[in-house]
């Protein structure tokens, strides 16, 4: 007859849900800290955000002004004047937008009227696009294009013919009897 010992068995057992509390607490450690390092990273990304939608409102408000400022310029009452005016009023006013809402409702609300007016909205966008690029280029030639503009303006300063005329080799001289 064999007699088994069951008190290794206890031992075990207890070893064996130490082992799992210990797993369970480090996997509760773990996800508090990636939870924290997710809640750190979520407020870099929306302080980002908002000093960039900040920066954003602040250049529309700008281009805003400058078109208010272009109509007042211009004769009053006049197509031109009354088309800047109103021009200038809507982007004050999607500046104040921009302002006030948060980049979850800015996005939905652009959402929003994609989905009422998609043609409208691809058209914009385009436009956007194109003024985007457009300036883009402006400001890299303006940056590097002053060296080269007076480089190349120096060399090209003189043609070297007229166009449409021959210029002559022969330099005309005096005679030398006296007479011209």
């Amino acid at each position: 007859m064999t007699t088994t010992d069951n008190s290794n068995f206890g031992a075990d057992k207890s070893f064996g849900e130490k082992a799992k509390e210990a797993t369970n607490a480090a996997t509760k450690e773990i996800k508090a800290g990636a939870q924290g390092v997710a809640e750190n990273v979520a407020a870099e990304a929306e302080n980002y955000a908002g000093q960039a939608k900040s920066a954003a409102a602040d250049e529309v408000g700008g281009v805003a002004s400058a078109l208010r400022t272009a109509a007042e310029e211009m004769r009053s009452g006049s197509p031109q004047e009354r088309t800047f005016s109103q021009i200038a009023d809507g982007l004050a006013d999607a500046s104040d937008a921009m302002r006030d809402k948060d980049m979850g409702e800015m996005v939905g609300a652009v959402s929003d009227f994609a989905k009422r007016n998609p043609m409208v909205f691809l058209g914009g966008a385009a436009l956007l696009g194109f003024a985007a690029t457009r300036f883009a280029k402006a400001s890299s030639d303006s940056q590097s294009g002053y060296a080269s503009n007076t480089s190349s303006h120096n060399q090209n300063a003189r043609p070297a013919a007229p166009t449409g005329a021959v210029q002559s080799p022969t330099i005309n001289r005096p005679h030398e009897g006296g007479n011209v």
